[in-house]
């Protein structure tokens, strides 16, 4: 009988979730017609399948790729991938220590569900101060180790490759550049962006945006990479097999930031961090009644990729969203 009155109030704690988060991901998946819908794809180059770092901009995390064409290689994309491991045991540097201390709490909750104890098999509050103590004076040893490795096994320069000739670029200031919002990022890059290239991403955002909702393939085939233009035309097209026409106005830049830039060879990447308004709406093509949407702006925070090939103009390589 206990049993059943546990589980039955667990079904309707599942219950009350599911009735709150499923109008939730209704609204946002209808408020998300631009351009993107409201997922992540494109191609970052080797960082693909890499989180880019976060930013004042986007303190969250960066969703990984819903779809792009870049092909996962071994080792690609592996250090964000630790770096993203979630929980207390899994933090960077634990390793064994982490399995033993959540061995020990493992055991501690078996306890309890077989009606000992929280720490019945552990031999009473002295045992476990001796252990606490000990568990302790391990980590505190291990990290000292691990510090000592890595000042001595710290390369000279913090990247394989850097500008030519000249100093580094220094860390600038997170502040406003007089151009709509954008700030310079938080650290220094292995590739140097300047504010011309912060103004090539502002209007770059206003351009796809307006080109999306005139539906004129040739101009986003202009503004982006073969990949990112080829989504956009997929998507049109699935809109026009709908009867629908995603209408984008008012877009505002309110704030941006840089999360990191690199050169690839030929090719330079620029990922940035950027919050916008715009008034989003979808129409039905043929009536023009509102089907999603509304004519209040609203807010959203993405991450865009900048690409381009030496002596060319910067294209959208790749578009994330912001948890």
């Amino acid at each position: 009988m206990r049993f059943t009155q546990r589980t039955r109030g667990f079904v309707k704690a599942i219950a009350v979730v599911l009735s709150l988060a499923v109008p939730l991901v209704i609204a946002i998946a209808s408020a998300d017609a631009r351009p993107g819908g409201g997922g992540s794809m494109g191609s970052r180059g080797s960082r693909t399948f890499s989180a880019p770092p976060s930013t004042t901009t986007a303190p969250g995390t960066a969703q990984p790729m819903n779809r792009t064409m870049t092909q996962q290689t071994p080792g690609m994309g592996a250090p964000a991938a630790a770096a993203n491991k979630g929980g207390f045991f899994n933090r960077p540097g634990m390793g064994m220590l982490g399995g033993l201390a959540a061995g020990f709490l493992g055991a501690g909750l078996l306890g309890m569900l077989f009606g000992g104890g929280l720490f019945s098999g552990l031999g009473g509050i002295a045992s476990i101060i001796g252990l606490i103590l000990q568990i302790g004076l391990i980590i505190l040893v291990v990290r000292l180790a691990m510090l000592w490795w890595q000042r001595r096994h710290t390369p000279a320069t913090a990247y394989a490759s850097g500008p030519a000739a000249g100093p580094e670029p220094q860390p600038q200031a997170n502040m406003r550049s007089g151009m709509g919002g954008f700030g310079f990022g938080s650290s220094s890059a292995p590739l140097e962006i300047v504010p011309a290239d912060y103004e090539a991403f502002e209007r770059l955002l206003g351009e796809i945006q307006t080109a999306w909702s005139n539906e004129d393939v040739a101009t986003l085939e202009r503004l982006a990479t073969p990949e990112m233009a080829s989504y956009f035309a997929k998507d049109l097209a699935e809109n026009k097999a709908r009867n629908d026409v995603n209408k984008i106005s008012g877009v505002k830049l309110l704030q941006g930031d840089l999360a990191e830039a690199w050169r690839e060879g030929e090719t330079d990447y620029a990922s940035v961090a950027m919050r916008f308004s715009l008034v989003d709406k979808t129409l039905e093509r043929t009536t023009g009644r509102l089907v999603a949407g509304s004519e209040q702006p609203i807010e959203a925070t993405e991450v865009w990729t900048f690409a381009r090939r030496r002596g060319t103009d910067w294209e959208l390589s790749a578009i994330q969203q912001t948890s």
